[in-house]
Parts: structure tokens; C-alpha cells; sequence
């Protein structure tokens, strides 16, 4: 399992996420307290809007806790929408291609969680993928797969549609290939003007957990995998099957559930 935290509000320095909080997102890739795993090393990333539509992104295959360059980027970038990874492999090769976030032109997203099966499914999977938007794969997870499938459902004007039909549309196969077609997933998504979070896991297993909470001082939102101080209690845990659309301190949270007949139409 991987850690993420994303933010959107004002602009505040990175680290203010990154690395200061107790528990922040470096802390969390050496001691996590809400996954199996409670050291994620195979890797980190972040990408960061500004004043350009498409991110900066910035991803290693180093531990996210004894990178130096990481520690100086986030304490000299401000930004008002971010979102940051430390990863933990759930079978693809520790490479800089497959840290998250992932990006396209405007979008970003990054992924913790499985996709049940992959491996008896992922060329299937890759022929998901439309030849416009192939030249973007260049990693081999099946989260960046799942990103540029839900592109290509529509991902520009419909995120939680695209992202229902994309997440149907991996099931389905993982169905035909004789797979239980679990899919655990906790995920963040942004365009660059709204940050999207969405909790589901189609098994009786918990969804990857996920949380927010509006911070007065930053006023800002925060949107972690795991709370960043341990004693602050304000934090609103998501719920499984929850689509969440952030913008200020308003926070819409819509049903999220794949459908299969739409992921055919």
C-alpha cells in the first residue's frame, strides 16, 4: 500500500504537507499506521500547479525521507494545489516511470489501492488505452493504465463518470480472465482548478483509507490517506464508495460505483 496527501487553498509551501506535520507524508512513507505496509520505499513524486495550466511534477526512486532535493523543492515551492506520493510496490519495478503522480496536459492523478488479478489481464488492459493516448504510457502500473483509460472515458468533463467506467471497465476483465475482480482503491485526481478524491474497493475488503480537513491557518484543504497530526480530531474520514469534489472549503461528496453496462455502451 502507498501514502498520498493532496491540498488545495491558498498557496503554502510544500512542506507544509510534505515534511513539517507530525505525521506528514515523509513521516507516513517510514511509520504509516493505516496500511499493511508501514514502510513505503520505492519511490515518490509530486506534482504541483501555478501559473501554467500543466503541472511541474517531480518524481524519484529514491526513499522519499533521504532525498535532499526533495527536502530543498519543498521548502522553496509554493503552490495552492498539489499532490504528493510515496509509493510501495505492489509488483512493478521500482522505476521513475512508475512513481505517481502521473500526468497528462492539465491532469494529474495518483493511486493507492490494487487492481485484482493485473497480471492476467494487462495486455488486455493496455488495449484499453486509445492510440492518441498511448505515447503517455510510460511506466508499467496498472494505476497510470487506469488513468489513461478514464482519459479516454471522458475524464475532461465527467471525472467521476470516466473514472466509473474506466474502474468497470478493468473489472469486466478481470472477470473474463477468471479473476476476482477486486479493485481497492483510494485515489486523488485534479485538472488543476478542482482536486478529486474518490474511496471504493468492489470486495468485501476496506477500501485504502482517506480522510480531509479544512485548516483555518492554511485555509486550505488537506486530503491525506492518513491524518498529518495525530492530535488534531477533526478529521472527516471519507466513506467507502464516496466520490469527493473539493473546491474552497466546500467539499461535494457523490455515490461512486462502477457500472458495467455504461463501460459498454
Amino acid at each position: 500500500m502507498c501514502r498520498w496527501a493532496a491540498y488545495t487553498g491558498e498557496p503554502i509551501f510544500l512542506e507544509d504537507i510534505v515534511s513539517r506535520p507530525g505525521h506528514s507524508l515523509i513521516h507516513q512513507s517510514q511509520n504509516a499506521t493505516r496500511c499493511h505496509t508501514a514502510i513505503n520505499a520505492d519511490g515518490f513524486g509530486i506534482a504541483w500547479y501555478d501559473r501554467r495550466a500543466e503541472p511541474g511534477l517531480y518524481r524519484d526512486v529514491m526513499s522519499a525521507w533521504s532525498d535532499p532535493n526533495l527536502k530543498s523543492l519543498t521548502s522553496q515551492v509554493r503552490s495552492g494545489l498539489f499532490l504528493a506520493h510515496v509509493r510501495a510496490s505492489t509488483g512493478t519495478a521500482t522505476s521513475r516511470n512508475n512513481c505517481h503522480p502521473f500526468t497528462v496536459g492539465c491532469w494529474s492523478f495518483m493511486h493507492n489501492g490494487q487492481v485484482g488479478g493485473y497480471d492476467r489481464f494487462r495486455r488486455d488492459a493496455e488495449m484499453l488505452i486509445p492510440e492518441a493516448l498511448y505515447p503517455h504510457r510510460k511506466g508499467a502500473t496498472d494505476s497510470e493504465a487506469l488513468f489513461l483509460v478514464a482519459l479516454s472515458e471522458g475524464l475532461d468533463h465527467d471525472p467521476r463518470g470516466a473514472m466509473e467506467r474506466a474502474s468497470a471497465r478493468f473489472i469486466a476483465l478481470a472477470r473474463a480472465k477468471g479473476e476476482g475482480p477486486h479493485l481497492r482503491m483510494s485515489i486523488a485526481l485534479s485538472d488543476g482548478e478542482r482536486l478529486h478524491a474518490l474511496r471504493y474497493a468492489s470486495d468485501a475488503e476496506p477500501a485504502p483509507s482517506l480522510f480531509y480537513r479544512w485548516s483555518e491557518s492554511r485555509r486550505g484543504m488537506a486530503v491525506v490517506s492518513e491524518p498529518l497530526e495525530d492530535a488534531e480530531g477533526d478529521w472527516t474520514e471519507v466513506a467507502g464508495g464516496s466520490f469527493c469534489t473539493f473546491q474552497g472549503q466546500s467539499v461535494a461528496v457523490e455515490p461512486f460505483s462502477p457500472r458495467l453496462a455504461r463501460a459498454a455502451a
